[in-house]
């Protein structure tokens, strides 16, 4: 038999970029059935919109850059629209979802020279445009109530997340969160299990590190419950469970701040990316004129991530640090 002898690095694994982004949309399919029965044909149309919004601005940015139209096929901009979607708002009008896709693509991804190069996650980088572009659309204090799988229903709900809702004389229960029963929010952030599901598979599949979201929500829940707050500033006196099962920390910690572009590509880079990331959010949180902080504590935590790589870099193995040369007299 003859072998062919060829220099490092060696690919190990059969992975390709198609292949693990379709993987990612597989993983989220859960959540997005969840959505879909809860919010019905208003999430529909957000996904139908946001995902050909992305998938239209990538061909586009492709032919301006002299790229084959083939990259479009590679799931990214599909990612890219699937998960700005899930983390809008069902009652979104359809121009919001629409900008949205095309700043994520055009803006935050191509801008800054394509998939590979870009500083911040895409669908993170529009929802927070979209937040200063269409505050009323975003912020909006009466969205459509979900679908409920037991108990009474509503038309509205008066709160865009649980998070707004804490103290409330009625607050949801924690089976209520995990399984999304009721719960006011975005699109894809309101059945947890289906999340963890989604999460759980990509980290069997080795394509999440289990150290970011193992490490944010941590970071969150320990300083949720150590923070004071209130008029008599009170350690102790939050929920933490409450506020790790309430708004979007769950998808963020398992689809947003693991994107391999955009953190750390050491395993120590990664742990102190995450605690950045759970300390912004429950700052934010707890102290912020927002009642949610995930999309601007990823963000900002991807902003110093060339700074975490560059601090964490492993020593060459046989290098040594050169000493400076004294000068002569």
């Amino acid at each position: 038999m003859q072998l062919l002898v060829s220099s490092s690095p060696h690919v190990r694994e059969p992975d390709t970029i198609r292949g693990i982004m379709w993987q990612v949309v597989i993983a989220l399919l859960p959540a997005v059935a969840m959505s879909l029965y809860f919010f019905d044909l208003a999430a529909l149309k957000v996904y139908a919109i946001s995902i050909a919004a992305a998938e239209a601005a990538e061909l586009v940015c492709l032919k301006m850059r002299g790229r084959p139209l083939a990259h479009a096929a590679d799931g990214s901009a599909f990612i890219t629209g699937l998960l700005l979607a899930m983390v809008l708002p069902p009652g979104a009008a359809w121009y919001v979802p629409l900008v949205g896709g095309v700043f994520a693509i055009a803006v935050a991804k191509h801008a800054f020279g394509g998939l590979g190069n870009n500083i911040w996650n895409p669908a993170l980088a529009a929802r927070i445009f979209l937040q200063f572009a269409y505050p009323v659309q975003i912020s909006l204090s009466r969205w459509p109530a979900p679908r409920v799988l037991w108990g009474a229903a509503h038309d509205v709900v008066t709160a865009a997340s649980p998070l707004a809702k804490e103290g409330a004389a009625a607050p949801l229960s924690y089976l209520d969160l995990l399984l999304g029963n009721g719960v006011p929010g975005c699109i894809g952030e309101t059945c947890k299990v289906a999340l963890i599901v989604g999460g759980v598979f990509l980290i069997a599949r080795s394509i999440v590190d289990w150290r970011i979201p193992l490490f944010y929500i941590g970071t969150a829940f320990v300083l949720t419950w150590l923070l004071p707050t209130g008029a008599h500033a009170r350690a102790w006196s939050a929920d933490p469970v409450y506020h790790v099962l309430a708004g979007g920390l769950m998808i963020g910690a398992f689809f947003m701040a693991t994107d391999m572009v955009t953190t750390p590509v050491t395993r120590r880079g990664r742990i102190i990316f995450a605690v950045g990331c759970g300390l912004i959010v429950s700052l934010i949180r707890r102290y912020g004129g927002y009642p949610e902080g995930v999309a601007y504590s990823i963000v900002l935590m991807n902003t110093c991530t060339p700074l975490i790589d560059r601090w964490v870099r492993p020593r060459i193995y046989g290098s040594t640090t050169p000493k400076p040369v004294p000068r002569e007299a």
